[in-house]
C-alpha cells in the first residue's frame, strides 16, 4: 500500500511539471499584457506607437512587440520596421494597407510583406497570406505572416530563425504607372502567442542585431540559452518512464506470499552410525 501511495504522488508530480510546460504553449496571446511580452528599447521618453517608417534596413524603425505602428506613404516606397525576438517565441507579423476614398487607382496592385532575421536573411511564412492583390475599387488590403520557431541554436548551413532583430518590409510589387506616387496608409504589428515548447532547442548563440541597425533589444534582456522547456519534458518523462517501468515489474511478479522456509533434510539415523550410503541397484533377473 505504501509503495502504491509513493508510486501516486510521484505521477502527480510528473503530471505537474508536463502541464508546466504545456499551459503556457495553450495560453492566450501574450501581447494583451504589455509586461508579459519583451519590447524593443524605446527610442524617446514617450512609448506611443510610431508613425514613421524607415526606407532602408539601416533606418528601420523599431517598434514593440503587440504594437501597432502607422505610416503615412506613397505607393511604390519601400517601408522597414525592426522589433526583437527571442528564444523559443512563435511570431506573427500582420500589416494592413488602407487607400484613400479620393485616390483615383487606375488598376490593381500587389502587395507583400516579407521578414528578414538579423542576418537579413529572408524567412519563410509557416502560414498567411504575405503576398496579396488589391482590386483598383478595394479599399485596404490585408497581409500576414507566422514565422517558425525562433530557436537559440541552429546549425550554421540552416536557414532557421535565430533570436535577435527581425525585419519587417511592406511594398508594393505591381502597380500601374499611373498609380505611383498616389498616398496610402500602412499599419504593422509582430506579436508572439505562446512558446515552442518541445520544438525549443538549447544554445548558446548570441543575438543577432546588427552593429549598423538601430538598437533593438526586450527590456527586460535576452533570454537566458541554458534552460529552455525540453528540460521539464525530458525530466516529466523519465519520471513516467521509471513509474511505469516498476508497475510493469510488480504485475509481472505476481503477490508475494511471505518468506520462503527451507526444506528440511532426512532425519538423522541412530546413534553411532555413520551416514548411510546409497545402495548399489541389484541385478536384473531375466
Amino acid at each position: 500500500m505504501r509503495a502504491t501511495r509513493m508510486m501516486a504522488a510521484a505521477a502527480l508530480l510528473a503530471a505537474a511539471a508536463l502541464s508546466a510546460v504545456a499551459g503556457p504553449a495553450a495560453a492566450d496571446d501574450p501581447t494583451a499584457d504589455p509586461s508579459a511580452t519583451p519590447s524593443a528599447t524605446a527610442t524617446a521618453d514617450d512609448d506611443a506607437p510610431p508613425t514613421v517608417a524607415g526606407t532602408n534596413f539601416r533606418t528601420a524603425t523599431v517598434i514593440k512587440q503587440g504594437q501597432q505602428a502607422t505610416a503615412a506613404a506613397s505607393t511604390g516606397d519601400y517601408l522597414y520596421w525592426v522589433f526583437p525576438a527571442d528564444t523559443g517565441q512563435n511570431v506573427t507579423a500582420t500589416a494592413t494597407v488602407t487607400f484613400p476614398a479620393s485616390a483615383a487607382r487606375h488598376g490593381a496592385s500587389t502587395w507583400q510583406l516579407d521578414v528578414y532575421d538579423g542576418l537579413r536573411r529572408r524567412q519563410p511564412c509557416r502560414f498567411g497570406m504575405q503576398t496579396r492583390t488589391a482590386a483598383a475599387d478595394a479599399t485596404s488590403v490585408e497581409l500576414s505572416c507566422t514565422l517558425r520557431a525562433v530557436r537559440a541554436w541552429a546549425e550554421p548551413w540552416s536557414n532557421d530563425p535565430l533570436r535577435g532583430g527581425y525585419y519587417l518590409r511592406l511594398t508594393a510589387l505591381t502597380v500601374p504607372q499611373t498609380d505611383l506616387g498616389l498616398p496610402v496608409q500602412a499599419a504593422v504589428k509582430a506579436s508572439a502567442a505562446g512558446t515552442a515548447g518541445r520544438q525549443a532547442v538549447d544554445g548558446s548563440v548570441a543575438p543577432l542585431v546588427s552593429a549598423n541597425a538601430p538598437s533593438v533589444a526586450p527590456s527586460g534582456g535576452w533570454a537566458g540559452t541554458w534552460w529552455s522547456p525540453r528540460w521539464l519534458w525530458t525530466g516529466g518523462g523519465g519520471l513516467l518512464a521509471a513509474l511505469a517501468a516498476v508497475g510493469a515489474h510488480r504485475l509481472a511478479r505476481g503477490p508475494v506470499n511471505g518468506p520462503v522456509v527451507p526444506r528440511q533434510g532426512p532425519p538423522p539415523g541412530p546413534p553411532g552410525r555413520g551416514p548411510e550410503r546409497a545402495r548399489e541397484p541389484g541385478a536384473y533377473v531375466n
